[in-house]
């Protein structure tokens, strides 16, 4: 059974960007929006990898990163972020809120596909 990826991204072209760089290794599950985020976390099964754009149409920046990052159900889900916003700005927001990985769009898809391959074995082997 492949690993669930959640990708969380208000724009349609990289919802379908991560579908077809990822989909073939993961299952990715897009949403456009932190309230159907939630939802998804709320009703499907965990994701084993979240990867979200912290500027969403329904939330201020950063609020569903800092969410996810500090909650108890879900602080635990390696968090890889796709960003516009400025490189310093999303450096620091990412430490602060232990992010896995992150990536200022436009970013390099197959790069994207190796880390988050990359991640997902070392999050197998540090469960076993």
């Amino acid at each position: 059974m492949k690993k669930q990826i959640l990708a969380i991204d208000d724009s349609k072209a990289i919802r379908f960007l991560l579908q077809t760089v990822l989909g073939k290794d993961f299952q990715v599950v897009s949403v456009p929006d932190g309230y159907s985020a939630m939802y998804c976390l709320l009703h499907r099964p965990h994701p084993h990898m979240i990867i979200a754009d912290p500027q969403l149409p329904d939330m201020e920046n950063w609020e569903l990163i800092q969410q996810l990052s500090t909650s108890g159900l879900y602080g635990h889900i390696p968090l890889v972020v796709l960003s516009a916003l400025d490189r310093v700005e999303t450096a620091q927001k990412c430490r602060e809120y232990s992010a896995a990985k992150y990536y200022l769009k436009p970013f390099n898809p197959i790069e994207l596909l190796g880390d988050i391959t990359s991640l997902m074995n070392l999050k197998m082997e540090s469960a076993t």
